[in-house]
């Protein structure tokens, strides 16, 4: 058998992945780093597969000599009962996103809440971390929420439709971080807690091509704050124009996309990678894209 590290195989399984830019993202820096990477989506939709598949298709990858995959929605916790391994933040997270296939193991790891920190260490490099309004608390928001907890914010106000599952949320990532405050808040309690807060953090739809609109009343938002989002698509999503038009720091999505696309190629590869020329890659395929809708 021909050895591995000559040339990278990997793959993105989800469900709608075909027109993600993790592709060209990996292949780009691979090319630039002088390493044949060759990156293949696997869409659950087109092949129609259910989720469950996932197991078999990490099977069928390390048959076919894959050294890693991607893992998107919905699979991110169905994966885990196939691993032989889990990265231990990956692991109190619950979901995985990204498997190295290593001598016949399968190894989860987490990039959404590196990407996520890395992002916020490089956009934000001298944001105020005492407390923080968090809008969101879903698969995204999880691993949000764990970035931010980890980077050192001290009090963290989660804020969510539903308010179990922001309960749920709150309650454990203060098991994890027994010396903060993570508080379950509702968004009627909002008005209370901007005031209060640092920065912004947002990880719902709201703002997406398909949900246009901003996720609060931006008469809350003031120039003092920083305001983080993470939806992409558009990567100048309402929040985030009228935040900096207000004056604030701001940090779009596709800084936690280009870190969690440059984790995922470290773990990979073994290489290091560029962050910020992958993000200036990532930029050229987002305008591409405005100018063809």
């Amino acid at each position: 058998m021909s050895n591995r590290t000559e040339s990278y195989l990997i793959g993105l399984v989800g469900d709608g992945v075909m027109p993600s830019l993790s592709p060209h993202m990996h292949e780009r820096e691979g090319d630039v780093q002088g390493v044949r990477y060759l990156y293949r989506p696997v869409d659950l939709h087109e092949l129609d597969l259910p989720a469950t598949a996932v197991g078999d298709l990490l099977q069928s990858a390390y048959r076919m000599g894959f050294n890693g995959l991607n893992i998107t929605h919905p699979c991110k916790q169905l994966v885990l009962q196939h691993l032989d391994e889990i990265a231990p933040d990956a692991e109190r997270l619950g979901a995985v996103n990204t498997v190295v296939i290593q001598d016949g193991r399968f190894i989860g790891h987490n990039t959404d809440f590196s990407g996520f920190a890395a992002a916020l260490a490089s956009g934000l490099p001298d944001a105020r971390l005492d407390r923080v309004v968090q809008l969101g608390a879903g698969g995204a928001g999880s691993a949000v929420a764990y970035a931010l907890l980890t980077a050192g914010v001290q009090t963290l106000e989660l804020v969510d439709m539903d308010p179990a599952r922001c309960a749920e949320r709150a309650a454990e990532l203060a098991g994890f971080f027994p010396d903060r405050t993570v508080t379950a808040r509702t968004t009627a309690e909002l008005p209370l807690l901007m005031p209060a807060a640092d920065g912004l953090v947002h990880c719902t739809p709201v703002g997406m091509a398909a949900h246009p609109g901003t996720p609060l009343d931006m008469a809350l938002v003031e120039p003092r704050h920083w305001v983080a989002d993470i939806v992409y698509r558009p990567i100048e999503t309402e929040l985030v124009r009228e935040s900096r038009a207000k004056g604030c720091q701001v940090l779009d999505g596709g800084r936690m996309a280009v870190g969690q696309a440059a984790d995922a190629f470290r773990i990979f590869t073994g290489l290091e990678p560029d962050a910020e020329r992958m993000r200036a890659h990532f930029l050229e395929l987002i305008a591409a894209e405005e100018v063809a809708v």
